[in-house]
């Protein structure tokens, strides 16, 4: 079990690291949907591949982030029912769902996904716009998101199967900033964990 959980934590710190990136994807996604609307409004001019540049980076959020957020356990759930559960009865709920839902989506969505991004790859494919972007990239946002999520799923439920064996779990990467972070970062995480008992 423990190289499961060294791999469980190699894919821990990997999402959080993109996690990490991708907030500073969003401060770039801000300033060019400003720029690009005080470029159009001030002077007139206008760009295909700038506005699609925006819609590739917001893409890119949201994909991207599906492991980070499997990670921080922050996908929505219906936490009246869920939080007045044991642990055991949740891991378990998790596991299950994991197994029988999200994996199976997951695998199903990038699966399906690779025949569009080889063919628009192979055939460079462009928007339809006037000076409009390549195609075959926002296909590739779609299965690299899709296989971080996977790839986080597994070590959740690797993380999962270790504790209800009563394995103590290292700490994941957001608690470890949560420790490095000022006094009112670190209380609201304690918070939030106390919360999830």
């Amino acid at each position: 079990m423990k190289p499961l959980l060294r791999l469980a934590r190699i894919v821990d710190r990997l999402n959080h690291a993109i996690g990490e990136l991708m907030s500073w994807a969003i401060l770039a996604v801000v300033l060019l949907s400003a720029g690009n609307a005080i470029v159009r409004k001030a002077l007139s001019i206008g760009s295909n591949a700038a506005l699609e540049l925006q819609l590739y980076l917001f893409a890119a959020i949201f994909l991207l982030n599906g492991g980070y957020t499997l990670l921080r356990d922050e996908h929505i759930r219906i936490d009246v029912l869920f939080a007045r559960l044991g642990e055991r009865t949740r891991m378990w709920i998790d596991i299950l769902g994991i197994l029988f839902f999200l994996l199976p989506m997951a695998f199903m969505t990038a699966w399906m996904t690779l025949p569009v991004l080889q063919r628009t790859f192979v055939g460079n494919e462009h928007s339809a716009s006037e000076g409009g972007l390549l195609i075959w990239p926002a296909w590739a946002l779609v299965v690299a998101g899709f296989t971080l999520l996977i790839l986080q799923a597994l070590a959740e439920l690797i993380k999962r199967v270790a504790k209800l064996r009563g394995l103590e779990l290292p700490k994941s990467p957001h608690e470890e900033d949560a420790a490095g972070l000022d006094p009112l970062a670190a209380m609201m995480q304690d918070r939030k964990e106390g919360d999830a008992r």
